[in-house]
C-alpha cells in the first residue's frame, strides 16, 4: 500500500501544478503529449522488445491507451463545457468502476468491496460537492469515459501482472504501456492541438517536466506496483485518496478558501472506506 499512498500524494500535487500554471495557458493536448514522451523517454531505454509474453506486452499497449491515452483527451476536454468544482465532483466515481470491472474480470461479485467503494465515493462526494448549474451533461459523459478507463486501465496491468508472471523486473516492460498512450496523444494533438499555446515560460516548461518524471512515468509506474501488492477493494478505495490530500495542498500552498471541516469529514469516510475494504478481503495471488 505505500506505492499507491506516495503516488496519492504526487498526484495530490499535481492538481494544483495544473491549475496554477497549464489549465487555459497551454494547449491541453499538447500538455498530455509531453507527459507521455518524458514518461516514455524514460523508460524506453530499459525497455524488453523479445521474449516478453505477447499477451503481457499487448495488454500494456492496451492500458495504457485506456489509462493515460483516452482518460486524459477525455478529462481535459471536460474542462470546456463544465466548471472546476463540477470536473472535481464527477471523478468521484472512479472506485465504483474499478470494483465493477474487476468483479467482471473475476467472473465474481464482491459486495464487501463495492460497498467499500462506495462509502469512498460517498467521502469524495462530501468534500466536493458543489451545486450544478448549466448544461453539464456532456461533460458529465466525457469524465464517466475517463474514469470507466482510468479504471480499466489499472484493473488490466493488474491482471496481467498477476496471470502472466515473468522473471524480468517490472521496470524492463513498462515502456509498453506508454507506447500504447502515444499512439492515442500524438495524432490527437496533431489533429486538435492549438500550437500558438505552447509553454513559454520556464516554469510551465518546468512543471511539464515534472509532471512526466514524476506524476506521470514514476506515479503510473509505481501505481500498478503497488495495485498488485493489495486487494481490489482496497485498489478502489486508494483512488478516492488523492481528493482530501490534494485539497490540503491547494489550502497550504497557495492559500485557497476550502472547507476544513468537509475536508476532514470526506477524509475520515474515505479512511473508514479502507477497513470496510477489508472485510471481503481476498488473498492477494502469490505472483503478487
Amino acid at each position: 500500500m505505500s506505492y499507491l499512498l506516495i503516488v496519492n500524494l504526487i498526484w495530490s500535487f499535481s492538481f494544483s501544478l495544473i491549475g496554477q500554471y497549464l489549465a487555459g495557458q497551454v494547449d491541453s493536448d499538447f500538455a498530455v503529449l509531453a507527459r507521455v514522451a518524458v514518461a516514455a523517454l524514460i523508460f524506453l531505454p530499459f525497455t524488453v522488445w523479445r521474449g516478453l509474453p505477447v499477451r503481457l506486452a499487448a495488454g500494456f499497449w492496451l492500458a495504457g491507451a485506456l489509462q493515460f491515452g483516452i482518460t486524459y483527451l477525455c478529462l481535459y476536454r471536460s474542462f470546456s463545457v463544465l466548471t472546476v468544482p463540477e470536473v472535481l465532483l464527477f471523478t468521484v466515481l472512479t472506485p465504483i468502476y474499478v470494483t465493477l470491472i474487476e468483479d467482471a474480470l473475476e467472473r465474481r461479485f464482491n459486495r464487501w468491496a463495492l460497498f467499500a467503494a462506495a462509502v469512498a465515493v460517498g467521502g469524495g462526494i462530501l468534500i466536493r460537492w458543489q451545486p450544478l448549474a448549466g448544461d453539464f451533461l456532456w461533460g458529465f459523459v466525457l469524465l464517466q469515459i475517463a474514469n470507466a478507463t482510468f479504471a480499466a486501465g489499472q484493473v488490466l496491468c493488474r491482471h496481467l501482472l498477476l496471470r502472466h508472471p515473468v522473471e524480468l523486473p517490472l521496470y524492463r516492460f513498462f515502456g509498453h504501456f506508454f507506447l500504447g498512450a502515444l499512439v492515442l496523444v500524438l495524432p490527437s494533438f496533431l489533429i486538435f492541438g492549438n500550437p500558438d499555446k505552447l509553454p513559454v515560460t520556464a516554469i510551465q516548461w518546468g512543471v511539464l517536466l515534472w509532471m512526466g518524471l514524476f506524476a506521470t512515468a514514476l506515479g503510473l509506474f509505481w501505481w500498478v506496483k503497488g495495485s498488485v501488492r493489495v486487494d481490489a477493494g482496497t485498489l478502489a478505495v486508494m483512488n478516492e485518496l488523492h481528493v482530501p490530500l490534494g485539497l490540503l495542498v491547494n489550502l497550504l500552498i497557495w492559500n485557497r478558501d476550502a472547507d476544513l471541516a468537509k475536508i476532514a469529514l470526506g477524509g475520515s469516510v474515505i479512511l473508514l472506506s479502507l477497513g470496510i475494504s477489508r472485510l471481503g478481503r481476498r488473498p492477494v495471488p502469490a505472483a503478487a
